[in-house]
Order: structure tokens, then C-alpha cells, then sequence
């Protein structure tokens, strides 16, 4: 929005902005924000930066906590949801005494990503496209202690509610894909969150209702760099939650809420670029997908298990890679096939257009780790001439799940555990600190977090499906 700080400056005394909010993410992926009053928005900010404690969200040790934030100004937007006016911004973090840019703030990791990029030689340029698939409920209630455990989730569109008697215009389970009103209820909600991100400078491709009959959505935006995708990333997901919230509803990206209904992933289209060429494309491959674009698809699949440690890292996520939904279970790639870990989009065939999708992710990590994972991983593919036809990566084209269990038998498996994917990171993660882009502190502090206060913390708590199964043994 804005180059330099006069422009911001203007922009605040022109439209009479009275706050100025500084976004910014934790090392799991969520945001968290400081408000100063406008007058107090001064040059010296963008070289001195804003104190705050970075021991507190994952970013360093309680010993040397101590950080600032700078705000990125070409990220300023007007927040729609504040009642004085305010201009917000997303920050990335420095040190406090150096002012030096602090190497694990995941929108810096990102950085270095693009920049590695570009030193590679193999392209100067990539383009990313996250798919972003989410529920809106009409209530949540939850609660976890010694003695009990339950939630319970209230939906209107869900059939659930037919027989207490209505309007009838129910969405049945996996039933809900592009439903149209009265069953889909919340087309205008889903129109009112696209018209924020359009002015907030967020462009959507389009929305619709998703498979999932409880109120599952899906807004996509066109392609866009990957800086640009994380950050359009985040604000999406608030944007999203605090519009449901203004209605008296609420939003979740949670991969796996309802059982035996569709979960909600977060599938990233990519593909990379050299002097506005787009290296995946070439019109005699299969699916008019290059060589470079193949050894891509290899580094992602190879590296695949390792990458859902970061793409894919939470419990719930394992809920929804489970056999026989569209979520991918399995490292082939294909033509079209859904079920497929890398899919190449048939309609994708055109010079601008090839590319390829990472099905597995979802909306549960940090999406600047995200994108610099994926991207980093198809680097080393490329670098390293990861063939996945000679891997035994595919292609494969037909429906899996109809193939006999010794057919199935041949595919390589991604984890079905967190534990699982952070195992496959601690023996795999070469190409993530090639050039120095992550760091071996940052993997070990990321599996340590989520194997002892997430993975074990799940696993060491009774289920309460669990009393109906063992109660009377």
C-alpha cells in the first residue's frame, strides 16, 4: 500500500485514521497484534521498531526474550472490524539491541526462501495459489478436564436438524459441494468476508460452499508471489473468523471438526518462473508438465513425509488424512486424480497456466513455513534430478481406493501420525537448511513443541469414544 513513511503518514492525516495496528505471527501460525494511537506512529518505528516479548510466542527463550516489530508498509490495510478508524500492518520481527532481522521470524524464513530461490538459478520467480477450505458453525461448545471430555458443534444447514422440524432445505453429509440457497445458507456471509479482502487489497478468484453439509466454504484467490501468498494467507483466516463473529457465528480452519464429514485442507497450486517463463510448461510432457516441473513434483514427494511435519502439523490433521476422502494419503502424483499427494490440473495446460497442487496441507501451521518448505523441497528436486516416475511415484491415474489391498501395497504411504511426519523430519531436513534458509535450532524447537505439548498430549488423554468400547472390560 504504502513505499515510504511519509506515504503512510498522509494516508493517516488524510483519512482521519485515529489507530494504527501492528499484526504479527507466532512460530505456529497465529497472529497476534499491538495497537498504538496514530499520533504516536513516527518515523523512528520503522528503524527502532516496537518492544515486545518474544519468548511469549515461541520466537525465543524466556532468558533473552526481548524483540522488536517493524512494520512491512507495503502490507498496510484499513481494518474493517475496529469502530475508530484504524490502519493496520503486518510486521516481521527484529533484535532488540542490533536491530538486526531476527533469522527465525517465519515471514523472514520465507524471505530467505524466495532468496534462495533466486540464487539457485533455476528461476527468479514463483507463483503460488492456496485453496482455502473452512467451516462456519453456529455455535461451538468444548471442555477437557480429569473426569470429562465432550464438545458439541450446532450447524443450521445440518441435516441433523431435519427432524425437529423446519424449513426442510437440509444439506445431506458429502452433500454439500456447491450447494445453492435456501441450502446454502451462507453465500452472503461468504460474499460480505470477499468484499473485506477486496478492499483490504486481497483479490478472490471466487467462493463457494464446499462437500462438508455443516456449513463447509472454500474462497481461492488467483496466483500471487509467495510473501504475498502468506500474507493474504493470514488475513483471510481473520477476516474470515471475525466476519462469522460479527454475525454470531463462528469460523474454524481446523483440518478434522466433524467426524465422517469432508475435512478442510489447504491445497497449494505452485509453479515456478524465469524471466516471466514459466519452467513447468512444456506443451509434449505429461500433463504439459515440464522436466524441471517433474523434478519438482519429485522433491515434493520424495521429501513429502518429512514436509507434513511442517504442511500438516497437528493432530487433527491426521484426522483428515484417512483413506477413502479426497485427502491424499498416499506420495503419487497424477493428471486430475484427486486422491493424488501432487496433482497436475487438467485445465492448467497453457503456457501461463502449468503448474502443480500439493494436496496434503491444511490450515494448521504457519504458513511462511509453509511456503518456504514447499518451495525448498521442489528446489532440491530440481537440483538433485529427483525423476518421480523412477522413484515410483506414479503417475497413477486410476481411482486407488478401488484397487485390491496388493495392488495398494506398491504405493509409498505419507504418515498417518504427527509423530510419524516429526520423525520423518528429524532423519530428512538437509534441504530445508541448504543456504542457511531454516536452522537445526528452529527444526529441533519445532519437534520438540509439537511432540511434547501436542502429539503426547493428545495421545495420553483417554477418548470418550473410548468408554464405549472398553468401559465394561
Amino acid at each position: 500500500m504504502f513505499q515510504v513513511f511519509e506515504q503512510a503518514q498522509k494516508y493517516i492525516h488524510d483519512y482521519h485514521v485515529k489507530m494504527v495496528d501492528l499484526k504479527f505471527s507466532d512460530l505456529w501460525g497465529r497472529w497476534h497484534h499491538l495497537t498504538l494511537p496514530a499520533a504516536h506512529f513516527h518515523p523512528e518505528i520503522m528503524q527502532q521498531g516496537i518492544g515486545f516479548d518474544g519468548s511469549a510466542v515461541g520466537l525465543k527463550s524466556v532468558k533473552a526474550g526481548d524483540m522488536v516489530l517493524i512494520p512491512d508498509l507495503r502490507t498496510g490495510f484499513m481494518d474493517p472490524f475496529w469502530d475508530s478508524p484504524t490502519l493496520s500492518f503486518i510486521c516481521t520481527a527484529f533484535e532488540a539491541d542490533t536491530y538486526a532481522t531476527f533469522e527465525n521470524d517465519p515471514r523472514n524464513i520465507a524471505m530467505r526462501a524466495e532468496a534462495q530461490l533466486k540464487a539457485s538459478g533455476v528461476a527468479d520467480e514463483s507463483l503460488w495459489g492456496p485453496e482455502y477450505e473452512f467451516y462456519i458453525f453456529d455455535r461451538v461448545a468444548y471442555e477437557y478436564g480429569i473426569n470429562r471430555a465432550s464438545y458439541e458443534i450446532s450447524s443450521a444447514e445440518a441435516d441433523w436438524n431435519s427432524a425437529q422440524g423446519g424449513h426442510g432445505h437440509y444439506i445431506p453429509a458429502h452433500g454439500g459441494y456447491h450447494a445453492i440457497p435456501p441450502k446454502d445458507t451462507l453465500f452472503k456471509l461468504r460474499s460480505e468476508i470477499s468484499a473485506h479482502l477486496e478492499n483490504m487489497g486481497v483479490p478472490v478468484k471466487y467462493h463457494h460452499h464446499e462437500v462438508g453439509g455443516p456449513g463447509q466454504s472454500e474462497i481461492e484467490t488467483p496466483m500471487m508471489g509467495l510473501i504475498a501468498a502468506g500474507d493474504a494467507t493470514m488475513i483471510i483466516k481473520y477476516v474470515t473468523k471475525m466476519t462469522a463473529h460479527a454475525h454470531g457465528q463462528t469460523a474454524t480452519f481446523m483440518p478434522k471438526p466433524l467426524f465422517g464429514e469432508a475435512g478442510s485442507g489447504m491445497h497449494f497450486h505452485q509453479h515456478l518462473f524465469k524471466k516471466k517463463r514459466n519452467i513447468f510448461y512444456d506443451p509434449k510432457g505429461y500433463g504439459c508438465i515440464s522436466q524441471e516441473g517433474m523434478y519438482y513434483i519429485g522433491g515434493l514427494l520424495a521429501h513429502g513425509p518429512a514436509l507434513l511435519a511442517i504442511t500438516n502439523p497437528s493432530t487433527n490433521s491426521y484426522r483428515r488424512l484417512v483413506p477413502g476422502y479426497e485427502a491424499p494419503v498416499n506420495a503419487f502424483f497424477s493428471l486430475g486424480n484427486r486422491s493424488a499427494a501432487v496433482r497436475i490440473p487438467k485445465y492448467a495446460n497453457q503456457a501461463d497456466t502449468a503448474r502443480v497442487e500439493f494436496r496434503p496441507p491444511d490450515a494448521s501451521g504457519n504458513v511462511y513455513l509453509m511456503l518456504a518448505a514447499m518451495l525448498l523441497a521442489g528446489l532440491d528436486g530440481i537440483r538433485n534430478k529427483i525423476d518421480p516416475q523412477e522413484r515410483g511415484f506414479g503417475p497413477i491415474d486410476q481411482n486407488i481406493f478401488a484397487w485390491t489391498d496388493e495392488q495398494r501395497a506398491g504405493i509409498k504411504s505419507l504418515p498417518s501420525s504427527l509423530n510419524e511426519a516429526l520423525h520423518a523430519l528429524e532423519a530428512d531436513h538437509g534441504f530445508l537448511t541448504e543456504g542457511g534458509v531454516f536452522n537445526e535450532d528452529l527444526i529441533h524447537q519445532w519437534v520438540d513443541y509439537k511432540r511434547n505439548v501436542e502429539y503426547f498430549a493428545v495421545r495420553n488423554r483417554p477418548h470418550p469414544y473410548e468408554m464405549s468400547l472398553y468401559f465394561d472390560v
